[in-house]
């Protein structure tokens, strides 16, 4: 039980180091959550302060979530792996050293599954990059492909009964929840395509 308290409160400080405001505070000297859509996240840097920026941030946001999911794993394998890749994303949608306002948890997720349950990741980052292809939205792509990761991780041999299957959910359902002012403006018409800038 120790070590799965433990796996939670490692995977949550390791997911609260947003790479995405410390680029923006150490190298740019403005704060991401102030420019552009407000996300702490890759596609707002991508937008706000250009391909470097975002390149670095997603190198951290991905890292943060492999490393977490191995300390959990050796900590309490399989269950530990579950509760530090899940603490991980809330730690980057909530981080405690940035006032609690993080990004979407979209890349933590995925660098978290790929570890968890590699081939649904993978089919749900095909999907996500054939979305986005053909609508030019990301943030749709980013909703879709957390429902299709977890049918994909039902039918890649992690079921109901499994700890794997249910941080798919979880992480999901996050996901989802901080995309609720992208999914008003995809019905209202006013969400902003990849290569422009944010609408709002």
């Amino acid at each position: 039980m120790i070590y799965g308290i433990v796996s939670i409160i490692l995977g949550y400080l390791l997911g609260s180091i947003n790479s995405a405001v410390l680029i923006s505070k150490v190298f740019y000297k403005t704060d991401i959550r102030t420019m552009g859509s407000g996300n702490a996240g890759t596609t707002n840097v991508l937008r706000s302060l250009g391909k470097k920026a975002a390149a670095f941030t997603f190198l951290g946001d991905f890292l943060k979530g492999i490393i977490a999911s191995l300390v959990g794993l050796l900590l309490y394998k399989e269950m530990g792996l579950v509760l530090a890749g899940g603490a991980a994303v809330v730690g980057h949608n909530w981080p405690a050293y940035f006032g609690f306002k993080g990004g979407k948890g979209v890349l933590t997720s995925f660098s978290v599954l790929l570890f968890a349950s590699p081939w649904a990741a993978l089919i749900a980052l095909a999907w996500f990059i054939i979305i986005v292809a053909i609508t030019r939205y990301v943030s749709l792509g980013s909703i879709t492909a957390a429902l299709v990761v977890v049918i994909a991780t039902y039918f890649t041999g992690h079921g109901f009964d499994t700890p794997t299957f249910w941080l798919t959910v979880f992480v999901a359902v996050l996901v989802i929840i901080r995309h609720h002012s992208n999914i008003k403006r995809l019905l209202t018409g006013t969400e902003s395509k990849l290569g422009q800038k944010n609408k709002n």
